[in-house]
């Protein structure tokens, strides 16, 4: 009985075929080199599976390279409805940040260096004039993303100390990461008030002590609360601060810059109107509902932005010069916040009407079932994610493909690029609302590529 594996090439051999030659000239040598070994190894395995010419070792060879040299981040189509999808990158940056990260990292920068003096400066200082103007507060400082600007707030004024805040306000941020965590790795001691449902001024008030380091208030992004419930606002908390001469540390969220009353989205805090409320420090979040890159924002008064800044603890939380820039520009857009709707595409996702989303579905069922796919269009419901407006959905238009739905979720997560939707009553649906109208004829190949 003969053995199949006398026939299976040699490195050796593979490596320097004609077949092998075109891979050779486009793919470094090593990676060729182990991937092939991949492949031979798994032949000897299994004696009815390996390639029967030089041609085809090339091919599945090739194959394979491919699949390894593909980057494991990669930008995909989010057609599932969520617009600020945490585990597919929350906000899509505009046009201005991308050419400001293209140009602040194409070549060197002001990142640390003052043009006028001609001296080193400090990168703490880049975006604080635009969030002062924007917001009203007297300071400002960023650092890498919302938790860290919590962290840091609790650290410079709590840490040895109490941390006063509502049982209702201890949340769960995502990722089994919680507020109460972070607030023991700030160093402060957490002295929890009230009950999970309802706290009132005097719990705070029977709570402030000589031992207090501040006092927070976290505001339920991703979770609302309903019927025999009550809390205390940030403002009047705020004059409990001061009474007491203990720092309100505020933790906004989701960084909401301009009110979504006009699309029908209410109750979460605008920034502006936390600092009118008067806390001593707000942080929040750059990528939700602000629109911008991964960043924590602190605002507050000039003393207390100045002790966070000269906290040690702030050099680890520090953002680079490409968060920095996208950041910048994201805030510009804010100026005009007409534009500011138009061209931040979270925003412009959410306010896209009903009826323009309706056409393009309409357009794309036509393009697909000219192609013999069974397509049609279908009224949802979409969300805006990042842990807002919690127990608010948006009326939205998708399409709705037959078939089996795990099969073409699969095909098309595989592709190229890759298409992420959402399953409803055992069918596959891709909302038009978080899918920029740009990349539609980009989507309907997709789909065409995936169902053949």
């Amino acid at each position: 009985m003969s053995d199949h594996r006398r026939a299976i090439p040699s490195v050796g051999a593979l490596l320097e075929s004609e077949a092998m030659r075109p891979l050779l000239d486009r793919a470094p040598r090593p990676l060729v080199t182990d991937a092939l070994r991949e492949l031979l190894a798994a032949a000897r395995e299994a004696p009815d599976d390996f390639p029967a010419s030089l041609a085809e070792w090339a091919d599945r060879v090739g194959s394979l390279v491919e699949a390894r040299r593909q980057p494991s981040l990669r930008p995909v189509l989010n057609a599932t409805g969520v617009v600020l999808h945490t585990n597919l990158g929350r906000a899509s940056l505009p046009r201005p940040a991308l050419a400001a990260v293209h140009d602040t990292a194409s070549g060197y920068s002001t990142l640390e260096y003052d043009l006028l003096r001609g001296e080193r400066g400090s990168r703490s200082v880049h975006c604080a004039s635009l969030l002062v103007e924007l917001t009203g507060a007297e300071d400002a400082l960023v650092v890498n993303n919302g938790a860290a600007a919590l962290l840091l707030a609790l650290d410079t004024f709590a840490r040895g100390r109490d941390a006063v805040i509502s049982r209702g306000e201890l949340i769960e941020i995502g990722g089994s990461f919680r507020v109460p965590d972070i607030m023991a790795s700030s160093g402060a001691r957490l002295r929890e008030v009230g009950t999970t449902n309802r706290t009132h001024l005097e719990d705070y008030r029977g709570a402030v002590t000589p031992t207090t380091g501040a006092i927070v208030k976290v505001h339920r992004s991703n979770f609302a609360m309903r019927g025999f419930v009550a809390e205390v606002d940030a403002r009047t908390l705020a004059r409990l601060s001061k009474e007491g001469g203990v720092p309100l540390v505020h933790d906004l969220g989701s960084g909401l810059f301009i009110s979504l009353d006009a699309i029908g989205l209410s109750g979460e805090p605008v920034a502006a109107d936390a600092v009118r409320d008067g806390a001593t420090v707000i942080t929040m979040s750059g990528d939700k509902l602000l629109g911008g890159p991964q960043a924590g924002i602190v605002l507050g008064s000039r003393e207390a932005v100045a002790r966070m800044r000269a906290n040690p603890l702030a050099r680890a939380l520090r953002v680079d010069k490409m968060t920095l820039a996208a950041l910048e520009a994201t805030l510009d857009l804010y100026r005009e916040p007409a534009r500011a709707m138009r061209e931040i595409p979270a925003l412009a996702m959410l306010a896209t009407s009903v009826a323009t989303l309706g056409a393009r579905a309409d357009a794309m069922v036509e393009y697909l079932s000219s192609a013999g796919v069974q397509a049609r269009r279908v009224h949802t419901e979409a969300q805006v994610g990042g842990g807002a407006f919690p127990d608010q959905s948006i009326a939205s238009v998708g399409v709705e493909l037959a078939g089996d739905a795990e099969g073409i979720a699969a095909s098309l997560r595989a592709g190229d690029p890759p298409v992420v939707g959402r399953k409803r009553d055992g069918v596959l649906l891709l909302d038009l609302r978080t899918v920029p109208e740009t990349e539609d004829e980009r989507l309907a190949r997709a789909v065409l590529a995936a169902m053949r």
